[in-house]
């Protein structure tokens, strides 16, 4: 009797031929460079802020004060973005409150109740709105909202005015995180909406139509497949937004007054974020002064970059199941 011998598997590999293996060195080039550009950035960044990271440790991130020192020491540089740092979050998360149910309804609208002849041109508006410069939408936003959302902020603080972050002590409401976070909303809804949009668009086709099968409306097909589906991409794509309202300058530069002191109440009339900060005081900067933009520049670009890498990692995760 004969034993059965179990077969070697074989190896696989495989062969790139001259083509492939310039096209896979021309690709690995430029995401390796993309990658050292990046970091080149942040060393530069940081190498000039270090003095100011030096002198100033924890303090400089968590402080309230921005005073230029004189030349003669009678009055010494005392720089920190604690209070610029908090508006940046503030009017980025307005921003985004506004953002991801507009977002949400678009992006389904445009899947699954657009008809055809008017969906293909929505789209290809879309994906051309997202790639449109933050100073265009910027300038666009305040004449639109500046007009109608002081009119909402009135109403919030008259009739939700005992909410602390709704309570105001001086009525200018034309110039408050409230109305930059509205303006900012219109610049992230476009890139938001086209992820959204995409990611509902992977949704496996047979998963809707079983749904149908069993007596389901398009609703209920939307709500117990397609929304719980695209979950983790929204999300990421509603984070991508995030990261780019957090460097907004030119909307938050025209509508915020600087005010170096923490503010949560969204009404009044003080704030800014840390790039309007940068444009603000840049031009009539001293050298030392200089430096403190540009550490503070370091820690926007370390926010930015968590937030986009974040935002990359829930994304890839939907990904495997399209």
């Amino acid at each position: 009797m004969t034993t059965a011998t179990t077969p070697t598997p074989r190896e696989m590999t495989v062969i790139y031929n001259r083509e492939d293996k310039i096209f896979r060195g021309i690709v690995t080039g430029g995401a390796l460079t993309s990658l050292v550009v990046l970091g080149l950035i942040g060393l530069f960044l940081f190498l000039r802020g270090a003095q100011v990271f030096n002198d100033k440790g924890i303090s400089f991130i968590t402080g309230v004060n921005w005073t230029a020192g004189t030349g003669d020491g009678a009055i010494l540089d005392d720089f920190s973005i604690g209070a610029m740092l908090v508006g940046t979050i503030v009017v980025s998360l307005i921003a985004l409150v506004f953002a991801f149910p507009l977002a949400i309804g678009g992006a389904l609208y445009l899947e699954f109740y657009a008809p055809t002849r008017v969906k293909k041109p929505l789209v290809t508006l879309l994906d051309l709105a997202a790639s449109i410069p933050s100073l265009i939408f910027g300038l666009w936003g305040i004449e639109i909202f500046t007009r109608f959302g002081e009119r909402w902020a009135i109403l919030l603080s008259k009739w939700l005015g005992w909410i602390p972050i709704f309570n105001v002590q001086f009525e200018n409401f034309g110039r408050s995180p409230f109305i930059a976070g509205c303006v900012l909303a219109s610049l992230i809804v476009p890139i938001t909406t086209s992820v959204a949009r995409e990611v509902y668009s992977r949704t496996p086709r047979d998963l809707v139509d079983t749904c149908y099968a069993l007596g389901g409306t398009k609703w209920g097909a939307i709500r117990s497949v397609v929304v719980p589906y695209g979950k983790s991409g929204v999300i990421g794509g509603a984070m991508l937004g995030l990261g780019r309202a957090l460097g907004e300058t030119v909307a938050v530069y025209l509508l915020l007054n600087l005010v170096f002191r923490y503010n949560f109440r969204i009404l009044e009339s003080e704030g800014g974020n840390v790039a309007s900060l940068i444009a603000t005081k840049f031009g009539e900067a001293t050298e030392y002064e200089i430096k403190a933009l540009v550490a503070a520049g370091f820690v926007l670009f370390l926010l930015t970059l968590v937030v986009n890498m974040t935002a990359t990692t829930i994304v890839q995760r939907s990904t495997p199941r399209a």
